[in-house]
């Protein structure tokens, strides 16, 4: 992988996602050698990716290279490449562009869409766990209102229309409320010659209510902004199946969809070579302790979403959100210096500074430790709390810009086919079929 050879003690990082970035930011200063890999050559600001699918936002806004990050880091590298394997008793990483030996190995490889082992829904929705598919999202959405203005055919217009959305979590409700917005105040501008109010969003939540990892204040003020904007909540029902055209669930409920997005449960992302008394099997994260460190290794931690630290408090482990993993990061960050310099490693313990969702135009909902609140004090608090937490200047800048100019105007300019998305799954209807 044509790193230098150093005497310093050489950390390899496995992915450039909040806790990755947080812990390269600890040891900048170091006398340590660092390796971050990650297969792509940008962070991503994950909460934003609804935005940049409805057209909210561009890609470029909520990425930031990972070269810029570490450029006036010294002893710092990058590599742009896929990790196939963990070599653990010769302690090297694997992968497509070679091997790397490393001192301190840090897994920080984040979480994908979990499907639940359901092949179909996988093979056939949408999920939102990157740009690439983040931008899939929001071209399939505008070609399938280009190709409801051209079809005869009412059955098929109204598929074409209809979006289905399955999970009642952060995602699926921000993405929710910013699909209803569209519907509002943006396609039926752009699309004069179809009848937008056909057009539906169903939210599709297996529970008994939605965001469930908030409070039951925040999930009623939420199910109602969400009702005022005109989507659908299906409470305590269970997708079981999709074939590209139609939505099967646990009851009587189908729908016929040409777009459902997969918004309900995530997985971490595994890279092979690890043994299995050191991974929790249900959620495909890698056991840690209190110091982070993954089960049965002294050099080997994981932080993170991957990363499952079974605690008093939290006994499946962290919330795989952003805070989580920052803290993890910087965390580790110091213990892993105070390993190497033999002194004892401090116990990662987790500040839980809240958790907030936003619903739309002025509606929000916020939960901090001792109280809650909603409307549109909420909706300011977050996105302050997201623009702090957007990495790089120019970022910010475009972010706010962006949300000034279409909170004035009401609209949303970064409705873009950049590249075509088509779905081979799509049934197309015929007139003898109604």
């Amino acid at each position: 992988m044509n790193i230098p050879h150093s005497t310093l003690p050489r950390i390899v990082i496995i992915g450039g996602g909040f806790a990755g970035i947080a812990l390269a930011k600890k040891l900048k200063k170091q006398a340590v050698q660092v390796v971050l890999i990650d297969k792509n050559n940008y962070h991503t600001f994950q909460p934003l990716l609804y935005q940049v699918a409805t057209g909210g936002l561009e890609a470029g806004s909520i990425a930031y290279p990972l070269r810029k990050v570490i450029q006036e880091y010294k002893n710092f590298y990058f590599r742009l490449t896929n990790v196939q394997e963990i070599d653990t008793q010769n302690q090297k990483v694997i992968t497509e562009i070679g091997e790397l030996s490393f001192d301190y190995l840090v897994m920080a490889t984040g979480a994908k869409t979990n499907y639940f082992g359901n092949k179909e829904m996988e093979r056939n929705s949408m999920a939102m766990k990157n740009i690439p598919q983040a931008l899939n999202i929001r071209s399939l959405v505008l070609e399938n209102f280009e190709q409801a203005v051209l079809t005869k055919v009412e059955a098929e217009r109204n598929c074409l229309i209809n979006f289905v959305l399955v999970g009642g979590g952060p995602t699926g409700v921000e993405l929710a409320g910013a699909l209803a917005e569209m519907k509002k105040a943006v396609l039926q501008k752009d699309y004069p010659d179809l009848d937008i109010s056909k057009m539906q969003i169903n939210l599709i939540q297996s529970g008994d209510h939605i965001l469930n990892t908030m409070s039951e204040k925040s999930s009623l003020a939420a199910e109602k902004f969400l009702k005022e904007l005109g989507v659908t909540i299906w409470k305590n029902v269970r997708v079981k199946n999709y074939n590209g055209h139609t939505v099967t669930t646990n009851t009587d409920l189908t729908f016929e969809s040409a777009t459902v997005i997969w918004t309900a449960g995530v997985q971490g992302a595994l890279v092979q070579g690890l043994p299995l008394e050191s991974l929790m099997e249900r959620a495909s994260r890698i056991r840690v302790n209190e110091f982070n460190q993954i089960r049965g290794y002294e050099n080997l931690f994981a932080i993170g979403d991957i990363a499952c630290m079974e605690t008093t408090d939290f006994p499946q482990g962290h919330p795989m959100m952003a805070q989580p993993a920052l803290q993890q990061g910087r965390v580790l960050g110091e213990n892993i210096m105070r390993h190497i310099t033999k002194k004892p490693m401090e116990a990662f313990e987790y500040n839980d500074k809240g958790s907030m969702a936003t619903i739309g135009r002025n509606k929000a909902v916020v939960d901090l430790p001792k109280f809650h609140f909603d409307g549109i004090f909420a909706w300011f608090v977050w996105m302050f709390v997201h623009l702090l937490s957007l990495i790089g200047f120019k970022n910010k800048a475009v972010v706010f810009l962006n949300w000034v100019y279409n909170y004035i105007r009401f609209d949303r300019e970064s409705r873009l086919i950049i590249r075509p998305f088509k779905k081979k799954s799509f049934v197309t209807f015929t007139s003898d079929e109604y």
